[in-house]
Order: C-alpha cells, then sequence, then structure tokens
C-alpha cells in the first residue's frame, strides 16, 4: 500500500487539474478539456509560493475549487464499496461518501504541495463523438526519473464529465481501496469502515500537508 499511496501522490498533479465544468462547451472534447485546464492549475501550484511551501487552507482551497465540483466521489465510494454499497443505509452511504471524499482530499493537497516543475502530456482519445464513457490517458514528465503514465475514467452526467476512478501504473484507485474497504467492512461492518476512515482523517488533518501523503 505504501507504493500505491507514493503512486497516488504522483498521480494527483494530474488528477487535480481535472476541471470539467458544464458550463464549458459542450462540443469540447474530454481530453482537450483537461489539456486547458490543467495548464492553469498546474501554474498556480507552481507559482504560489504559500502552496509549495505547504500552506493547508490555500492547497485545500484550490482542491476544493477545482476538484471536488468535477469528481463523482458517489459512484467512486460505491465502486470500492462493492455489493456492500447496495446493503448500506442512506445514512451509512453519506457518512462513508464524506468520509472517503474527505481521504481523498488530504491526499490530494499533499500532492499538490510538492508540486514543481512538472508538465502533464495528454494522449489522442480513443473514443465516439456519441461516448458517455470515456478514458483520457496522459503521462506525468516528472523533472527526474521515468514518466509517470495516468489514465482517468470520466463519465457524461446532466451536470458535465466527471471523473470516477483514475489509473496510475496499471492500478486503479477504486481497485486498490476496495481491498481495504472490504477488509475493514468484513471485521465491523459498514459502521467500522466509517469509523476507521473518520480516524484516520483525523489523523491526517493534524498533520503538515507534506507529510499528510504518506
Amino acid at each position: 500500500m505504501k507504493l500505491i499511496k507514493q503512486l497516488l501522490a504522483v498521480a494527483t498533479i494530474a488528477f487535480a487539474t481535472t476541471g470539467f465544468a458544464a458550463a464549458q462547451s459542450a462540443n469540447e472534447a474530454p481530453d482537450q478539456l483537461v489539456k486547458r485546464i490543467s495548464s492553469e492549475v498546474l501554474n498556480t501550484a507552481k507559482a504560489d509560493k504559500e502552496i509549495q511551501a505547504g500552506n493547508t487552507r490555500k492547497v485545500i482551497d484550490l482542491v476544493e475549487t477545482k476538484i471536488l465540483p468535477y469528481v463523482d466521489f458517489e459512484r467512486m465510494t460505491a465502486l470500492a464499496a462493492g455489493r456492500y454499497w447496495r446493503e448500506a443505509t442512506p445514512e451509512q452511504k453519506r457518512a462513508l461518501s464524506t468520509e472517503f471524499r474527505t481521504l481523498l482530499i488530504y491526499t490530494y493537497s499533499g500532492a499538490l504541495s510538492q508540486v514543481r516543475n512538472e508538465t502533464v502530456e495528454f494522449k489522442p482519445l480513443r473514443a465516439d463523438a456519441t461516448d458517455t464513457e470515456v478514458e483520457v490517458r496522459s503521462q506525468v514528465n516528472m523533472t527526474r526519473g521515468e514518466p509517470v503514465l495516468l489514465n482517468y475514467r470520466v463519465a457524461k452526467t446532466p451536470a458535465g464529465w466527471k471523473i470516477y476512478d483514475i489509473n496510475v501504473l496499471g492500478a486503479w484507485l477504486v481497485e486498490t481501496y476496495k481491498g481495504t474497504f472490504n477488509s475493514e467492512i468484513s471485521k465491523g461492518g459498514i459502521d467500522g469502515l466509517i469509523k476507521t476512515l473518520a480516524a484516520k482523517n483525523k489523523q491526517l488533518a493534524n498533520k503538515p500537508l507534506a507529510t499528510a501523503k504518506k
């Protein structure tokens, strides 16, 4: 899990740039929209000294404005919970989605504070104009080392395009968390998983962003 967490932290460099806004041109291809928005966010992260210094509020504000409106957290949580999602009550579903959302915020915020001179390169989109679910492929070009390959699963909703999964070097985020979720649910049920995530989030809230991703 440590390696996966490290990879997910790197993935956030690109993930945090995928703002699919419904107000944007409805005819704009998903990959082109990601590319256009990514430039703005990466430039902000690179130029803002407070973000570079790990200013918690500044980084989280960037995450909340550029990520949260454009990620389908409920679908992502449902996929990670698998069959247990159907057995959960509405209250449990809301609580689980909230805690999972918070966990990802801390992970993404920690990674954003690490952005320096990385760039994102997008691959040609393999999709038809009528597709409502597509996979956007990209790679993060690191200042040192080999590029990190990233793929995104995005779906077209009434509110616009939204991300519901991300692949880092062959590992899908949902599948990564699915094993952890199933293990916790088998021990303490849905409520046990919620408590575990809440405890983790409380721990991360007391750590500097530079270490929150570890």
